[in-house]
């Protein structure tokens, strides 16, 4: 290659490093990580990533960035204001990829509200600022073979930063899709007493045990916008029942403009899956879930409290400009929670009502659900029963106007006379998701 060409390469190859990073060289500890060469020119360079995190530790701000290459480790982050960024080399080649170590994946923390192990293929601990872009997680090859020990992809625990461009994959023991409640692509989490807030933009979610993108507990926040979340289609029984997309037990965020689908569990009857799982999420949060695609599950978008952890979670939820299809169970938007509001969705083709106003959570805890809520300005094309599905004794709903074709029942209660997939009448009882905790 001609010395002019590679020079441009070179200029072209540091370019993108700064975009990705978004901070100028001269303000930060600059490490490259490649296999067996510096792709980006003359800065300090090591082979591994680990060996990055050492040679920068203490430093203010730190960039590493990663050659194209297979990285067979696990990384621990714990370093204030880290990048960590997958960089093209001067070929133009574009792959860096994180795997378990040859003899397996092992425990590199705990899970902070069940105590079980967790073997992490990036764990970013106890920090702010982190920021990884550009770089695939796979999990192929992790080695663990029961259910005691989780296998994240990415896991952040009382700690903040920003995923972008990521890819995350095949978190899945030893490779053979099980009925353990563990295997999650990117999963948050906050201790009693701290915070963590995560945005996740722009990256790949796929072939997950248990859940793509979950987020959990008091003072979790989650931002989620542009990305591609699907499951593995229909799991056979006894696997684990998938969500793509989880805020749970106190935690609150925003999701927006992602696609998420395929996330089905093969006997409905015993587990329910759903493409977007809010399940005793903050009282009156702020959340959001605007302009996502979602389908072929179960239950697209399920608002969903047991009071497990107080009285009211999960309230106060804003659904809306979905595009919903393809729900093969149950109902497209289920809503076991109180004043929240379902506005302007698009759905198509649901098993039984376009929109549940669900009254069987309650049941679970004493209390009420399915009360207080507008579903307005909404339309709904081809349900099996109702286009909303209002329980009878939920009171204060309101539930028009809405647009409807091919639909039987615009407007209907529980104890109508409805040909439900499953029968004639709705049966009192809430559905049995398996959120991962």
């Amino acid at each position: 290659m001609r010395p002019e060409r590679c020079l441009k390469f070179y200029a072209l190859a540091l370019f993108a490093l700064l975009a990705f990073s978004g901070r100028a060289f001269s303000s930060d500890t600059y490490v490259v990580v490649g296999p067996t060469y510096n792709c980006v020119g003359h800065y300090a360079w090591v082979p591994t990533i680990n060996q990055a995190l050492a040679a920068v530790k203490g430093a203010k701000r730190a960039v590493i960035a990663v050659c194209p290459g297979t990285y067979t480790e696990q990384v621990v982050i714990t370093q204030q204001n880290l990048t960590l960024v997958g960089v093209a080399d001067t070929y133009s080649h574009d792959s860096a990829v994180i795997m378990p170590p040859a003899t397996g994946s092992v425990a590199n923390t705990v899970d902070l509200d069940t105590g079980l192990n967790i073997a992490a293929q990036i764990l970013v601990q106890n920090t702010t600022g982190a920021s990884i872009s550009n770089i695939t997680l796979d999990g192929t090859g992790n080695g663990i073979g029961d259910c005691n020990t989780d296998l994240p992809g990415i896991m952040f625990q009382n700690a903040s930063g920003t995923l972008n461009h990521v890819a995350v994959r095949n978190q899945v023991p030893n490779g053979i899709p099980s009925g353990c409640q563990i295997g999650e692509s990117i999963y948050v989490q906050s201790a009693a007493g701290h915070s963590s807030t995560v945005t996740v933009q722009n990256s790949s979610v796929h072939n997950y045990n248990k859940n793509g993108i979950t987020g959990n507990d008091l003072n979790t926040n989650l931002v989620l916008t542009s990305n591609y979340v699907q499951g593995a289609g229909v799991v056979p029984v006894p696997g684990a029942a998938q969500n793509g997309i989880q805020l749970g037990f106190g935690a609150t965020g925003t999701i927006k403009s992602n696609t998420v689908i395929d996330n089905i569990y093969g006997d409905p009857k015993v587990a329910a899956s759903a493409n977007i799982l809010l399940y005793d999420t903050a009282e009156n949060g702020g959340i959001t879930v605007t302009r996502n695609r979602v389908g072929n599950s179960q239950l697209p978008i399920a608002l969903i409290t047991l009071g497990d952890d107080g009285a009211n979670l999960g309230d106060g939820v804003t659904v809306t400009d979905n595009d919903i299809f393809g729900t093969s169970a149950y109902d497209a938007i289920d809503v076991c929670t109180n004043g929240n509001t379902v506005t302007g969705n698009t759905i198509f083709n649901s098993a039984e009502s376009g929109v549940h106003l669900d009254a069987s959570c309650g049941i679970q805890f004493g209390g009420s659900t399915g009360n207080n809520n507008i579903a307005t300005g909404n339309t709904m094309v081809e349900s099996a029963c109702a286009g909303i599905l209002a329980d009878t004794g939920t009171t204060g709903n309101t539930t028009s106007p809405n647009t409807y074709f091919t639909v039987p029942f615009p407007v209907t209660s529980s104890t109508a006379s409805c040909p439900f997939v499953a029968g004639p009448m709705r049966a009192k009882a809430a559905n049995k998701f398996s959120p991962a905790r």
